[in-house]
C-alpha cells in the first residue's frame, strides 16, 4: 500500500474564533460548524456561533474585551471581591457612571500634570473604599498604569476587596522596612497594582506624617500613570487631611442616606485649610 500525504485545507478560525475556543466557549467539532455556516452565509464567526446557539452575545462581550485589551472577570471568578463591579460589570450603567468620573477626574485634574488624589470621606459606610476600588478598576481598563493605595491604616479594606495579603504594606515603607515592591500586581487586570495597609501600626499619623510618605508619592508617580489613595474616614482621626495635603487633591464620597451636609461641609473646610483642591463629590447609593 503505497504512502499518500494527507493535507486538511481547513482556514484557521478568526480572532473571535481561536478566542471562544481558548476559553472554553467553543468546542473544535462547533467552530467547524460555525465555520461552515459562516462561509455558506457570508456573516461573522460570532453571529453565526450565535445563530447556531452555541454562545450568547455575553460571550462576545467577554471575547472582545481581550481582543481589545479590556479585561474583565467572569462571574463565576471569585480572585475577586464581587463588591468590585468594575471588575465583573463592565456594562451596566453604575460602572458607566463610573467610567464618567473618570473622565472628568481625567480633564479636571490628572491632564493638569497630576498623578495622585486622595479619596475621602466623613464617616464609615460612606462607601470611599468600594469608589477607590472601583475607580481603579476603571483607570487601569483605559490603559494607564495605576496604583491603588490604600492609607486606611486603621481599618484597612482593599485587600478584602481584591483577596490579597495584607503581611506588609504602606505602614511597613513608611516605616523604612519595605519598598514599593511589595505592591500587589493584579494579574487578572492589566495595569493595575495595590498597595495594602501593611503591619498594623500604633502611630498611623504620624507615620502618614513622615517625609517618607512625600519621598513614596513623588517615586510612585513616576512610575504609575494615576495613583489613587484610599483614606479612613475624617469623623475618627486627621488622617484624611494629612494624606490629601500631600497629593493636594481630594474627591470626596458622601452616602445619601446617611451622610449629613454639616459633616460634608466640615470636611471641606478642613481639605481647603490644608490647601486641598477638592475635585467633586459622589453621592454614593449604599443601602441604609
Amino acid at each position: 500500500m503505497n504512502e499518500v500525504d494527507i493535507v486538511l485545507d481547513l482556514a484557521p478560525p478568526s480572532n473571535i474564533g481561536r478566542l471562544l475556543l481558548e476559553s472554553g466557549r467553543l468546542t473544535a467539532i462547533q467552530a467547524e460548524s460555525v465555520h461552515a455556516l459562516q462561509q455558506e452565509e457570508g456573516i461573522r464567526f460570532g453571529e453565526a456561533a450565535i445563530k447556531l446557539g452555541y454562545i450568547g452575545a455575553t460571550d462576545i462581550q467577554y471575547v472582545l474585551s481581550r481582543q481589545f485589551a479590556y479585561p474583565y472577570l467572569e462571574r463565576d471568578d471569585t480572585s475577586i471581591s464581587s463588591d468590585v463591579i468594575a471588575a465583573y460589570d463592565p456594562y451596566t450603567p453604575a460602572v458607566e457612571q463610573l467610567r464618567s468620573l473618570r473622565s472628568q477626574l481625567t480633564l479636571r485634574w490628572i491632564a493638569e500634570g497630576n498623578k495622585a488624589f486622595t479619596i475621602v470621606s466623613h464617616e464609615h459606610g460612606a462607601g470611599s473604599s468600594y469608589i477607590a476600588a472601583n475607580l481603579a478598576v476603571v483607570f487601569s481598563q483605559l490603559g494607564a498604569r495605576t496604583l491603588l493605595i490604600d492609607a486606611s491604616l486603621r481599618i484597612p479594606r482593599q485587600h478584602e476587596h481584591f483577596r490579597i495579603e495584607n503581611r506588609i504594606g504602606l505602614s511597613d515603607i513608611l516605616a523604612g522596612r519595605a519598598d514599593i515592591q511589595v505592591a500587589h500586581r493584579i494579574d487578572k487586570l492589566l495595569d493595575l497594582s495595590v498597595l495594602t495597609a501593611g503591619t498594623p501600626a500604633p502611630n498611623p499619623q504620624e507615620l502618614l506624617s513622615r517625609r517618607s510618605f512625600v519621598e513614596l508619592l513623588s517615586q510612585v508617580s513616576r512610575a504609575f500613570d494615576v495613583v489613587i489613595i484610599d483614606t479612613p474616614p475624617m469623623v475618627d482621626s486627621a488622617d484624611a487631611q494629612v494624606i490629601a495635603s500631600r497629593t493636594r487633591a481630594a474627591l470626596l464620597v458622601a452616602n445619601r442616606h446617611q451622610t449629613s451636609l454639616a459633616g460634608m461641609q466640615s470636611v471641606i473646610g478642613m481639605l481647603r485649610t490644608s490647601g486641598t483642591e477638592v475635585l467633586g463629590c459622589v453621592l454614593n447609593e449604599a443601602p441604609r
